[in-house]
């Protein structure tokens, strides 16, 4: 089996793939025809300018999972899959939040905040803060949680990027 987590339903599928056009299309497309749901997106160039990396998140079970990734290295573009194990993963995601900042007290306390979350604030304007949030999804649910008392104007979240562990 597939499973790399403890409860079958969470996966995170790491995909290299040839960097030229057209190849997000058809691996987004196999997601679809699959009728599986991408939770999470992301994909840039690696150290290699010839290819790039995907980091797709998504729910489903065991066998499902199993078939999506065969799916998957059928399609010629596609370099090399990989389930990761998220104990043995290193996870990311940056997500930029605009809160309303009302007066100097609600400042003072998104500053203490983004302080305590390793946050930066990005930018002020004279009725909001953005704050850029860089971590695990848990962390940056943590802050969302906080910054919910202060009332969020928008929201942007990147999805997960993510390697394993070691060599």
């Amino acid at each position: 089996m597939l499973s790399v987590n403890d409860k079958g339903e969470n996966y995170i599928v790491s995909i290299l793939v040839e960097n030229k056009p057209g190849v997000l299309y058809r691996v987004s497309n196999l997601f679809r025809r699959r009728n599986f749901n991408i939770e999470s997106i992301s994909v840039g160039p690696t150290e290699k300018r010839e290819f790039s990396r995907m980091t797709i998140t998504l729910n489903g079970d065991d066998a499902t999972v199993e078939q999506l990734v065969k799916q998957l290295a059928k399609i010629i573009d596609v370099v090399k899959i990989s389930l990761l194990n998220p104990k043995n993963t290193i996870l990311r995601e940056l997500a930029l939040i605009k809160l309303y900042a009302k007066d100097s007290r609600a400042r003072s306390d998104i500053l203490n905040y983004a302080q305590i979350f390793k946050g930066k604030i990005v930018d002020t304007t004279e009725d909001a803060m953005t704050v850029e949030v860089v971590g695990t999804p848990d962390k940056i649910n943590a802050f969302i949680k906080i910054a919910l008392s202060f009332g969020i104007k928008e929201m942007a979240r990147t999805g997960l990027t993510a390697l394993e562990r070691g060599g």
